[in-house]
This record gives C-alpha cells, sequence and structure tokens, in this order.
C-alpha cells in the first residue's frame, strides 16, 4: 500500500529494537509460540473459527509456504488446480516445480466474476486463493461447499491462501476454508497485505491435514528457515492491536473502490472487487500495461502474467490516497 503503517506496529518494533535482540524464548519452538496464539485469536474473534495454534508453522512468506508444500506433498507431474487469472508469482512456482497447471477459468457474471470448474482428474492439489486475486471475488458459502465435493471426489489437499481475508469489504464475509473442509485444509495467511507490512517476511500455515503435517515433521528443523524476531513481532502487533488502523485503512479503501467505478468508462469493465485492494480492467489488447505506463506515467501490472484470461487485463493497486487516486484516474481516461 502507498499508506503508512499502524502506529502499532510502528510502536512494538521500536520497543524490541529498543530492546532485547538476543534468541526468543519460541525459537526452538516449530509454530514460533506467540504468532500461532495471535493467529488463533483472530481467526477465532473475527471468522468463528476455533483454529488449533498448535497446528500452525511460520514461514517466511506464502510463496515460499507454497513451495515447501509442494516440494514435500507432490511431485513433478502432479497437477494443481487453481482459479484463473491468478496471482503470477504462485504459476511462475508451478511452471518451475513442474506442477501442471488445472484452470478454473473465470468469466464475467453480471457486476462480478463466476469460476466454473472443470474435471480435476489428474490433480493432486486445489490451491484456493480466497479472496481472489486479482479480480476481489469473495468465494460464497455455496461455492466453497462445491470445491470442497471437488476434492474429496478427486483426494485434493487444498491449499487455502487467505491473505486478503481482512480486506473484504461488506457486505460480503469472508469465510475460511478450513470451517468446511478441516481435516483436508492447509491454511496459508499473514498481516501482510491487511497491514501494509510486505517487508516484513512473516505469514502462517494452519496445517488440518495429517499427511502434510507428518510430511513436515520428517523434515530437518530449520532447512526451511524459521521466523525472525521483527516479523513475529510486527505481527502480533498488528492482529492483537491494529484493527482500528484496519478499520480506518479499509474505509478508505472502500471508498476508493467506488470511486474506481464512478470515474473509469464502462469499456474497461471494471467489476466492483468485493475485497483487496485491487481492481481488474480490461484494456482489450496484450501490451497496455507498457502502454499506459509510457504514456500516462501509471505503472500497472500488466495481466498476461496472471496466465489463462489475463492478457487483455491490467491489475491497478488503489490502496493510495484519495488525491492520488484521482490523479491515476484522470490520467487513464486519457488512455484509448
Amino acid at each position: 500500500m502507498d499508506l503508512p503503517t499502524a502506529p502499532e506496529v510502528i510502536e512494538a518494533l521500536r520497543r524490541r529494537a529498543h530492546g532485547d535482540l538476543g534468541y526468543p524464548a519460541w525459537l526452538d519452538q516449530p509454530n514460533a509460540g506467540p504468532l500461532a496464539e495471535a493467529f488463533a485469536e483472530r481467526m477465532a474473534s473475527r471468522y468463528g473459527w476455533p483454529a488449533d495454534p498448535a497446528l500452525v508453522r511460520s514461514f517466511n512468506d506464502l510463496n515460499q509456504a507454497l513451495q515447501v508444500l509442494l516440494q514435500v506433498w507432490t511431485k513433478p507431474g502432479d497437477g494443481v488446480a487453481v482459479h484463473t487469472p491468478a496471482y503470477h508469482p504462485f504459476l511462475t512456482t508451478l511452471q518451475i516445480m513442474e506442477r501442471p497447471l488445472y484452470p478454473i477459468q473465470a468469466a464475467p457474471d453480471g457486476g462480478s466474476w463466476r469460476f466454473e470448474v472443470p474435471d480435476l482428474t489428474g490433480c493432486r492439489v486445489l490451491l484456493l486463493v480466497n479472496p481472489h486475486n486479482p479480480t476481489g471475488r469473495v468465494f460464497t458459502r455455496a461455492e466453497l461447499t462445491e470445491l470442497a465435493e471437488h476434492a474429496e471426489r478427486h483426494d485434493l489437499l487444498v491449499i487455502a491462501d487467505e491473505i486478503h481475508a481482512d480486506l473484504t469489504y461488506e457486505p460480503h464475509q469472508h469465510i475460511p476454508f478450513a470451517t468446511i473442509l478441516p481435516e483436508r485444509t492447509v491454511t496459508l495467511t499473514s498481516a501482510t497485505k491487511a497491514f501494509n507490512l510486505g517487508g516484513i517476511r512473516c505469514s502462517v500455515a494452519h496445517l488440518g491435514h495429517q499427511g502434510v503435517r507428518k510430511a513436515l515433521e520428517a523434515q530437518p528443523p530449520f532447512v526451511y528457515g524459521s521466523a525472525n524476531l521483527f516479523g513475529v513481532e510486527a505481527t502480533v502487533a498488528a492482529w492483537r492491536h491494529g484493527d482500528a488502523w484496519l478499520e480506518e485503512t479499509r474505509a478508505l479503501l472502500d471508498r476508493n473502490r467506488n470511486t474506481i467505478a464512478a470515474r473509469l468508462p464502462a469499456t474497461l469493465g471494471y467489476r466492483t472487487p468485493e475485497a483487496t485492494y485491487l481492481a481488474w480492467l480490461h484494456v482489450g489488447r496484450a501490451g497496455m500495461a507498457e502502454v499506459i505506463e509510457r504514456e500516462a506515467k501509471v505503472l500497472l501490472t500488466d495481466g498476461a502474467g496472471f496466465g489463462p484470461g489475463g492478457a487483455d487485463y491490467v491489475r491497478l493497486n488503489f490502496a493510495t490516497t484519495e488525491p492520488i487516486l484521482a490523479e491515476i484516474l484522470n490520467r487513464l481516461s486519457h488512455i484509448r
């Protein structure tokens, strides 16, 4: 986000920097004690999910967590189903690790999006990004239940990336997939998106799947690294003390998403996102991100990297102040 960080997080980091920088008491705990406890508290209070802190493991970020999970649970050639267009680093991971992509393709549906699930025979994993990046779609209970049925039918591990959950706008509600199919689900999340902490490098995985737990327990304890002191400090402070800042920030983002709807021409096919701070814009032809950067001096993400269905789109990050967003939209209005 192009916004300041929550003061509660800054203060927690300042206290730690001016205090004890030695080995933390939780260093030898695989779940980084206070991090797991703060995660479980947040899931229970915000989403009614009684997540077990004993099943939590820490990672550097969600990309690392995904790669570790694929490494210990799958082999080259195992298919991974993903709702597309999809977060581009995940697609890069699948390509490098030789896990074939099974796209669950998005299609416009009025003011939102729908996803038709294909035959998943040959898949080993369902990678569910909910809320969805880049469309901002929040999956309904009916949609999640249908995905759970597919996971049961095809014996899939479900890796649920729920990093944007705290950025869901009313009346939409985030439903953790682990509340629907707990024994097949590994939930990944972090405070980095909602609290603007991208550089902190700290995430968690809740390992509801027993086989995955055993596979990870069989690995050397530090082969994938461990949570760092400042990452845990910042994350715990955000989850336990940052909600006033989050609500103020989310109100700004809510205004911004509606401003885009009011200002952008209908030809860009903007569908107001139900969560996230990302706008998925249909610009009609490939390569337009480069044109817009050159002619309007607005930096967007080229949709081609998001896989099937992305080439004619660009992604706009609207997590900025209202005057800056107004300038962005003014510049985009002159692009043809």
